[in-house]
């Protein structure tokens, strides 16, 4: 069964840039389309990020444009976020997650993903 695991959350200060990982658990295993979601505490999960199989199409939710970048490493089986410039509106749990779609339309929104991690804290204080 295919698992999606984060790792390297934590806290920061706004203006201050972090990464985040995501390790997908087959050895040798078809690539994915994979992407990034975030729950604030009381809001509902919002799309953030997601990049295609190849890694050459990348989809970006508007809030994160310009700051944040996704891209994946073949070799490690693992897709990153890079969050440059943080705001502490970033403050949430992110998920990774397996998208079935790459195309835009359905990229970002939540029903095209099927399998997800267990999510990860980032917390951006002023």
């Amino acid at each position: 069964q295919v698992q999606l695991t984060e790792s390297g959350g934590g806290s920061a200060q706004a203006g201050d840039s972090l990464r985040i990982s995501c390790t997908v658990s087959e050895e040798a295993p078809p690539t994915y389309n994979l992407g990034w979601f975030r729950q604030a505490l009381g809001k509902e999960r919002e799309f953030v990020a997601v990049i295609s199989r190849s890694g050459k199409i990348q989809h970006y939710a508007d809030s994160v444009k310009g700051r944040f970048i996704i891209s994946r490493e073949f070799a490690k089986n693992t897709v990153f976020l890079q969050m440059n410039n943080l705001k502490p509106e970033d403050t949430a749990v992110y998920f990774c997650a397996r998208a079935t779609e790459i195309r835009s339309e359905l990229a970002t929104k939540i029903e095209t993903y099927d399998i997800w991690g267990q999510g990860i804290q980032i917390t951006v204080s002023s």
